[in-house]
């Protein structure tokens, strides 16, 4: 009877035993995610991580320089009318006739100029509308296989002390702590892109645990 009354206290102990005696935390960003029901993703991450995402505005923003450019040539252009006016008599006819090709040509360039910065705009904003999509689908696919109920947006960035953007950041930030919910890497996984070790611990993870591999749900 001693004997099995000292196990259940020693075992009573283990259960009682301080944090840094406890048993070790999960290894993985999002190994408590399903445990707890809630997970934490950082869109911002998932963005600059997703190829579909990252090529496309690529290639616009090449795009863009190219548009900047011919913008460029057109207004050099017009400058150097406009150098030529000021060389002649004001009110003779060649000046009259220069300064009203320069109205025109002002005016076309401006009409071109922000017709061409609206279609940017507006592509690059349904770069980011289509990729929200993925991104939140994948989000919902993956808290509805792993029974998680509810999942917060975060920054799971590095805080540089010495940069005040980065602390400023971290001080509005809602989520002050996670403890293993960072689903961010699974989200990946489920929109097809592998991150497992290539990103620092995130807060409120151990400082062994990158964001590594989770099961991809089919």
């Amino acid at each position: 009877m001693r004997k099995l009354v000292l196990v259940a206290v020693f075992g009573l102990l283990s259960l009682i035993a301080p944090p840094g005696q406890a048993q070790q935390q999960p290894s993985t960003p999002g190994a408590n995610a399903g445990r707890y029901g809630i997970g934490v993703v950082d869109i911002s991450f998932v963005f600059k991580n997703y190829p579909q995402f990252t090529s496309q505005i690529e290639t616009l923003k090449k795009e863009m320089e190219t548009a900047d450019g011919q913008l460029k040539a057109d207004h050099d252009r017009i400058a150097s009318l406009e150098e030529r006016r000021n060389t002649l008599k004001p009110g003779s006819e060649e000046f009259k006739q220069l300064d009203e090709q320069l109205a025109q040509q002002k005016a076309q360039f401006s009409i071109k100029q922000g017709t061409i910065r609206r279609d940017f705009l507006e592509r690059e904003a349904k770069i980011y509308y289509q990729t929200y999509t993925a991104v939140s689908d994948a989000v919902k696919h993956y808290a509805q296989q792993a029974n998680i109920g509810m999942v917060l947006r975060f920054n799971g960035d590095q805080i540089d002390p010495n940069q005040r953007e980065d602390v400023m950041r971290a001080i509005m930030q809602p989520i002050v702590y996670q403890n293993s919910v960072d689903i961010t890497p699974d989200v990946l996984l489920v929109l097809g892109v592998d991150v497992r070790n290539t990103r620092p611990a995130a807060a409120g993870v151990p400082a062994t645990a990158t964001r590594p591999a989770a099961t991809k749900f089919q």
